[in-house]
């Protein structure tokens, strides 16, 4: 098609210097008649060049690309946050990256509100999800999930000059959680016993400004994570002594292929010793319950 039109604009060029029109010219101004014509050059350039370049794109796409789309929440440290330069790092981006490698495929990571993830997949828009996501009853009866690749429990964490000791402090007060997270259907559940308020917000980080700003009284996180904020924000924490919640899983849409071979995978890693690497680099086995 490009040549087509290259063709046809060398003809008008021709035909206009060519044809009768072309004596008329001697009455215009030798400014006036090389602006046309270099105006005409440029625009054979120019098409040359955005022809190259079509080709170029065209074949440097390749059909057997083999693209793998996972989606996460990037604001579960160590699991999922974003570094200093803000790229995705973590445990879960690890292990995703060491899948994707085992099955042939370039990883492709989009990063989302965590009560989305499971929308994301209903609607085949990712192939998998990979965010700390624990493998409620609940979820399985909207996706698919691996074998479980990591258990950890729960901890509430408060400010150390206000701290709650216990289920029984958190009478009368006011419990962050992150929103469409199993902390936010447990918490809920222990409300009922013990006399306090849930307020879910949409990611952890917010969560923790909520503490430090006074707006919650306490925060109830995977342990893991909430391990990480303790220490860094100087917090106070305590285990929820009521519950082990179910492990972290890959969550896929309903009927995926690639359950099965994510499963083979996770076995290969974990004979080979390469989960526990990753658990070891990123400090999970401090509070991870075997």
């Amino acid at each position: 098609m490009c040549y087509k039109y290259t063709y046809e604009l060398i003809n008008i060029r021709i035909l206009y210097i060519g044809n009768g029109k072309s004596k008329k010219l001697w009455g215009i101004s030798i400014m006036k008649k090389r602006f046309k014509i270099m105006v005409m050059f440029l625009s054979f350039v120019l098409l040359l060049a955005a022809c190259g370049k079509s080709n170029e794109t065209s074949s440097g796409s390749s059909k057997d690309d083999k693209v793998l789309k996972m989606a996460t929440s990037a604001d579960f440290k160590p699991f999922e946050s974003r570094d200093k330069e803000g790229k995705i790092v973590g445990f879960d981006i690890d292990l995703a990256n060491l899948i994707a490698d085992e099955l042939g495929y370039k990883l492709e990571i989009q990063d989302m509100n965590f009560d989305g993830l499971i929308g994301a997949l209903q609607s085949k828009r990712v192939d998998m999800v990979m965010a700390g996501m624990s493998t409620t009853e609940k979820r399985k009866k909207n996706v698919d999930f691996s074998k479980e690749y990591h258990r950890s429990g729960e901890m509430f964490l408060s400010l150390p000059d206000k701290k709650i000791e216990s289920l029984e402090g958190l009478e009368g007060k006011t419990v962050g959680v992150q929103l469409g997270t199993i902390q936010e259907e447990g918490a809920n559940e222990l409300s009922k016993k013990y006399g306090f308020t849930v307020k879910p917000v949409d990611n952890a980080g917010v969560l923790i400004q909520e503490l430090l700003s006074n707006r919650v009284d306490a925060v109830y996180m995977d342990s893991v994570v909430a391990v990480g904020y303790k220490d860094e924000q100087g917090l106070y924490g305590f285990d929820d002594p009521t519950t082990s919640s179910p492990g972290m899983a890959i969550a896929f849409p309903k009927g995926s292929d690639l359950v099965d071979d994510v499963n083979k995978v996770l076995d290969k890693l974990e004979k080979e010793g390469k989960i526990k690497e990753l658990k070891e680099k990123w400090n999970l086995e401090q509070v991870a319950i075997e």
